[in-house]
């Protein structure tokens, strides 16, 4: 008992002592593994490159774009400004961007919000939060998917990315440190211009206000589960076990992804990822995908599945509210390998089975007939599609005969890039490469019959993408460019298939860095998903305000949807448009504000 008592009083004094000096180096855990504080890595750009003999003493601050992303180490050079202007709609989420930068070491940063006002109405400080932004190391730039010849081929850089839970921030001397800002506008919110202001203080005495302007216009932004943009962000449960040193599948496990997934249902994730086997990605990533279904043969030959583990987290993530789709992979993963507990040699086996032979078909005819009845008993066989990622014409030609014989209601879902869903064209869930553009009268009728068409980015697709170098505006500008082009939505490959340690580099083996997850663990957010979430809920506006002036049918209305499509085909562009991704959604954002009045 004795001894209890003084690691308590230990576990205490680590953690007071890590909250005094966040930036200095501490790196610990709490007793319920919640992160508190990290070090950054040694910035390579170097201090050299930036002279800050002449910046005089104190914290020095100012608003800057959400474009920008600026090094850790560099003076920045910087037009001041102090008052942050928004303008959105009811139940919309806004952001902002303050950059503080001091010459000394600046102890116990923090910020505060005073309550919103405008004549007659107030909307509490509780609806604005600031988040510090954290550096990761990233590459410079790299847009091939292939193992690097040498360990920095691609040159260095500190990004800022993380947005951290931390209130309070130690700053180093001669270093820079972003501030993130999160307004979210009621959906009982009364229209109207709100002020209220954003205040940084420090133990040196600092203080620094931001005057903000808060216009709330007179329409409402649906919560997320209403979102109908399709947003297909694949999970990885076995990477936040692994982080967070617990048992795969454990409650422990469960209520450690519970925020991390409700940040996904809240950005109107609308699919479930779900693997049928062991891992069906074939080591992609630097977790294994750990099994869902075990899979039993039984000493009479006969097979059964335990779906215990499936259930769980099927059920999980329905109750976050994520709720449209059950995704399983794979009927062909990337090796054809499949593992199954073999009861009369008590053995785990591993068999390689190739589309199309007679061992393919011997393991998954009995489970494709037990999987349907499974779902058909839990009521959710008309959500459930078996899933494909990049498979050939052949494999798929293979699976999708499978299927049709033996398990005839089950959807499928395709990521394509051989054009194989010409030859399918009920597929259930198809996505496409970016440069791969399916023709609008494919996608007229795949809508035509509730069946979804979205497309998707990877390691060899540089623009647009969400690398942890890419510029932010481009998981905005993702968003756009699906809608612009017809799709439903869009597919990542990777919610949260972290490297060893996320929060200090992104890098991952071949992987572009940040390729390889958008969020860090114990449910904090980054600037790039910040950013997809803000299109999103542009998409949501537009189609929005598109209804109603249809509706409407005047010419007033006509013109207004007129100049709206003009706008949105602007984002219809395979690769890079003329025109800068920052300035095109900048004018597009002027022009949903100015229809939305």
């Amino acid at each position: 008992m004795k001894l209890l008592k003084l690691m308590s009083k230990s576990l205490l004094f680590l953690s007071l002592l890590c909250i005094g000096v966040v930036a200095a180096g501490c790196n610990t855990t709490s007793s319920n593994g919640r992160i508190i504080t990290h070090t950054e890595m040694d910035d390579p750009t170097g201090d050299t490159l930036s002279n800050w003999s002449g910046v005089e003493e104190g914290l020095k601050g100012s608003v800057v774009s959400i474009d920008l992303k600026h090094p850790r180490s560099i003076l920045p050079e910087v037009e001041q400004e102090n008052n942050i202007v928004l303008t959105g709609w009811k139940g919309e989420t806004l952001s902002a961007q303050v950059l503080l930068w001091s010459s000394v070491a600046t102890d116990n940063v923090g910020y505060a919000f005073s309550d919103f006002q405008t004549e007659g109405n107030t909307l509490q400080s509780s609806i604005a939060r600031a988040r510090f932004v954290r550096y990761t190391m990233s590459e410079e730039e790299n847009f091939v998917c292939r193992m690097r010849e040498e360990e920095n081929e691609f040159g260095l850089v500190l990004m800022p990315d993380l947005l951290d839970s931390l209130n309070r921030f130690n700053m180093e001397p001669n270093q820079v440190r972003p501030v993130w800002l999160t307004i979210e506008i009621p959906s009982s919110a009364s229209a109207g211009r709100y002020e209220g202001v954003f205040t940084v203080n420090s133990k040196n005495g600092d203080l620094i206000e931001f005057p903000i302007s808060l216009s709330v216009q007179d329409r409402t932004l649906p919560p997320a589960y209403e979102w109908t943009y399709h947003l297909d962000l694949w999970q990885h449960p076995s990477a936040v076990a692994r982080y967070a040193g617990l048992e795969f599948w454990s409650d422990a496990h469960f209520e450690k992804m519970k925020p991390l997934m409700q940040m996904l249902a809240n950005a109107g994730q609308k699919v479930i990822t779900t693997n049928l086997n062991k891992d069906p990605w074939h080591n992609q990533c630097y977790d294994a995908y750990e099994s869902m279904i075990i899979w039993t043969k039984n000493e009479d030959n006969t097979w059964s599945y335990d779906y215990t583990v499936f259930d769980k987290w099927v059920s999980f993530m329905i109750d976050l509210g994520i709720d449209k789709m059950i995704n399983c992979y794979s009927l062909l993963p990337w090796n054809n390998e499949l593992e199954y507990f073999d009861a009369a040699t008590d053995s785990i086996i591993t068999v390689v089975a190739d589309p199309g032979t007679v061992v393919f078909k011997e393991l998954w005819a009995p489970f494709l007939t037990d999987f349907t009845k499974h779902l058909t008993e839990k009521g959710w066989l008309e959500i459930t599609n078996i899933a494909m990622d990049e498979r050939s014409p052949e494999m798929m030609s293979e699976a999708v005969k499978l299927l049709e014989e033996y398990a005839p209601n089950l959807g499928i879902s395709l990521a394509d890039n051989h054009k194989s869903y010409q030859n399918y064209p009920m597929i259930k869930d198809i996505t496409v490469k970016v440069n791969a553009k399916v023709n609008e009268k494919d996608i007229e009728f795949r809508r035509k019959n509730n069946l979804i068409t979205t497309y998707y980015v990877c390691c060899s697709d540089p623009f647009p993408n969400m690398f942890t170098f890419s510029p932010s505006a481009e998981s905005c500008y993702s968003a756009w460019y699906s809608y612009a082009a017809g799709y439903d939505g869009m597919l990542r490959w990777a919610y949260n298939s972290w490297p060893e340690d996320p929060v200090v580099d992104s890098r991952f083996r071949k992987f572009p860095s940040g390729d390889t997850y958008f969020v860090y663990p114990d449910g904090r957010s980054s600037i790039r998903f910040e950013r997809l979430i803000e299109g999103i809920q542009d998409i949501e506006k537009i189609k929005i305000l598109k209804a109603e002036f249809q509706n409407n049918n005047s010419a007033e209305s006509l013109a207004k949807l007129e100049e709206l499509n003009s706008e949105v085909q602007k984002f219809n562009v395979i690769g890079k448009p003329t025109t800068t991704v920052e300035q095109m959604l900048k004018e597009a954002k002027e022009v949903i504000n100015k229809l939305s009045e």
